[in-house]
C-alpha cells in the first residue's frame, strides 16, 4: 500500500483527482455537457449543467485564468457532489 505524505487539504484532492479517469468530454451527452466557455478577456467560466427553472439560466461556478482549471474544478465539483 503506497503511502501519501501530508498535504494541504488542496493538493491531497488534486492529487486524488488526478488519479480518477475522467470519461467525460464536451461531446458526452449523459448528465448534460461540460458547461465551460471562453470568455472575451481569454478567461474561462464554468457554468451549471442544469438550468434553473424559474429564470432559464445556469449558474456560475467560477471564472478560471485557463480551460485545464475550469476542468480541474469540474471534477472537484462532481466529485463532492457524490461523496
Amino acid at each position: 500500500m503506497q503511502r501519501i505524505k501530508a498535504l494541504p487539504a488542496c493538493r491531497l484532492l488534486d492529487r486524488v483527482l488526478d488519479q480518477v479517469p475522467t470519461k467525460r468530454r464536451n461531446g458526452d451527452k449523459k448528465g448534460g455537457e461540460t458547461m465551460i466557455r471562453k470568455l472575451a478577456p481569454g478567461k474561462y467560466r464554468l457554468f451549471s449543467r442544469k438550468k434553473d427553472a424559474r429564470t432559464g439560466k445556469r449558474r456560475n461556478l467560477g471564472t478560471f485564468a485557463t480551460r485545464a482549471a475550469a476542468e480541474r474544478h469540474e471534477r472537484a465539483v462532481q466529485f463532492f457532489k457524490r461523496h
